[in-house]
């Protein structure tokens, strides 16, 4: 569809590096409001979000998704400025080109073309905009649910325009997300001469028996769309700098992406019932990155699948796989939550990149998807 990669081009230009989401937002909203949308700007300390509406009755499908970017890293080893949308060899290239402006762009694109299409159609359609999506996540899509909530608003449906692709568009929708606790743990030991063994207490010596334990724990076996609870563990810190001293403390920083066959609770208590077990003294602080969640099965699903194979000739796999996304604060107020865009192989990373038939092709879905849900 026409526009779409203009329009993704227009948002990379803007360096949105979270919070900041750079005049984004205020540029989508006056094209939306021009398609008929009520525009809604929440500041929320750094952060900017977008509540944009048209119609008042239900159902009502919103599109979902982020303006911020996370930063570039090394400028040296792109190719091209990461901020210059730059087109070679049938891909765009720049931050934010697969997540996910291309996609915030696809779905304006399809809800500007349905509102010229169906003027006075059923139901509502809403978007959905923060930028603090790669950052804490605190004072984005949370802050919004809450106060819709607090008007007592609900959502039908909501697409979230993550990239979800794996090798080719739409050969993968996400349903659901895994949760994320992470554990900071100091390990507490006697400092001292490494020669005199007998006046320390090695902490890295204490924790590590543990660790292989706890690494080594079938945590639970996962379900029919979650795979197993995984843990990892990212950093392990300890010593002065000095080879000959023994330290007094150890640090690890680790990680669960959990299924809903366990609870925040229960690894906790299975994971402290280890260290107790090997005598530890410790501290830990937990924190909950976001608890897992599993969309409803239902219309969005059947939409969104009829969509992808009519305008790919792909199947969808549905999938809980990938980090967290902002679906976990949405599923509060929304039964049915897809994640579908690009393929994200790219995101992240120096160079990052959508093929140029996505921008024809993903916005005809969305579109599709509108038709069927809001006829």
């Amino acid at each position: 569809m026409q526009g779409a990669l203009e329009l993704a081009q227009e948002l990379i230009r803007r360096r949105s590096v979270t919070p900041e989401d750079a005049g984004c937002q205020e540029f989508l909203a006056s094209r939306l409001a021009a398609a008929g949308f009520r525009c809604e700007t929440i500041r929320c300390g750094a952060v900017t979000n977008l509540w944009a509406r048209r119609g008042a009755a239900r159902p009502l499908l919103c599109f979902a998704g982020h303006t911020d970017v996370v930063p570039t890293g090394p400028l040296s080893e792109w190719l091209s400025d990461p901020f210059t949308p730059t087109i070679r060899d049938g891909r765009l290239y720049g931050r934010g080109a697969a997540d996910m402006k291309s996609s915030i762009a696809a779905f304006v694109i399809a809800a500007e073309a349905f509102a010229r299409e169906r003027p006075k159609h059923a139901g509502s359609i809403a978007l959905l905009l923060t930028s603090d999506e790669e950052g804490p996540s605190i004072d984005g899509t949370v802050k919004v649910v809450e106060l819709l909530q607090q008007r007592g608003e609900t959502i039908d449906y909501c697409i979230i325009g993550e990239p979800s692709s794996a090798t080719v568009l739409g050969d993968m929708v996400r349903v659901g997300r895994r949760g994320s606790l992470s554990a900071r743990l100091t390990v507490r030991g006697v400092q001292g001469h490494v020669a005199y063994p007998e006046q320390v207490k090695n902490p890295i010596h204490l924790l590590a028996p543990a660790l292989a334990e706890i690494a080594a724990i079938a945590w639970d076996q996962g379900n029919e769309l979650f795979p197993p609870t995984s843990f990892q563990a990212s950093n392990l810190n300890a010593g002065t700098g000095a080879e000959n001293v023994v330290p007094g403390s150890a640090l690890l920083l680790c990680n669960f992406r959990f299924s809903t066959a366990s609870t925040e609770g229960s690894l906790k208590e299975r994971f402290e019932a280890v260290l107790r077990k090997h005598g530890l003294e410790y501290s830990v602080t937990w924190t909950l990155g976001g608890k897992p969640f599993l969309s409803r099965a239902g219309k969005l699903t059947e939409a969104v699948t009829k969509s992808v194979l009519a305008n790919t000739g792909c199947a969808p796999r549905l999938s809980t796989g990938g980090g967290t996304s902002d679906g976990r604060f949405i599923i509060d107020i929304c039964p049915e939550i897809v994640e579908l865009g690009p393929i994200n192989a790219s995101i992240h990373k120096l160079n990052e990149h959508i093929e140029l038939a996505a921008f024809d092709k993903l916005p005809r879905i969305y579109l599709d998807i509108l038709r069927s849900l809001l006829p």
